[in-house]
């Protein structure tokens, strides 16, 4: 029974993954239980990192799991999104400056490194020749 149990998590990346958002949802919930001061995906990875150094979970039973949650993080941690989340006051006139800020001060650097570069470029053409 054991083997088909490890065989069935081995190959099954949905189980995998279902299985650490478990694991998470039980470490989220004894965190707030507890009133522990970190959050619970902290406490979660502990406890990941404790039963695989302990050799109680196998790696090959998470890897497809984790490598599915790996190939999508953007979609699982975008820290301005969540940014957004808490100052609701970005999403109206505050936002559009801060946006207008973060272009315009992008675009200066962008254009300030093209002219030094072409200077640069000239200026050891120049002492080429």
């Amino acid at each position: 029974m054991l083997r088909r149990v490890s065989i069935l998590f081995r190959r099954n990346r949905w189980l995998q993954a279902g299985a650490l958002t478990g694991l998470w949802w039980c470490c989220q919930w004894l965190a707030q239980a507890l009133a522990l001061p970190v959050p619970g995906g902290v406490v979660g990875m502990v406890v990941l990192l404790g039963l695989l150094l302990s050799g109680r979970l196998p790696a090959s039973w998470i890897h497809r799991g984790t490598t599915g949650f790996l190939d999508h993080m953007v979609l699982f941690f975008v820290p301005a999104f969540m940014a957004l989340m808490n100052h609701h006051e970005l999403l109206g006139l505050v936002g559009l400056k801060m946006l207008g800020v973060i272009l315009g001060s992008t675009l200066v650097v962008m254009v300030g490194t093209a002219l030094v570069v072409e200077l640069c470029m000239r200026g050891r053409r120049d002492h080429a020749l």
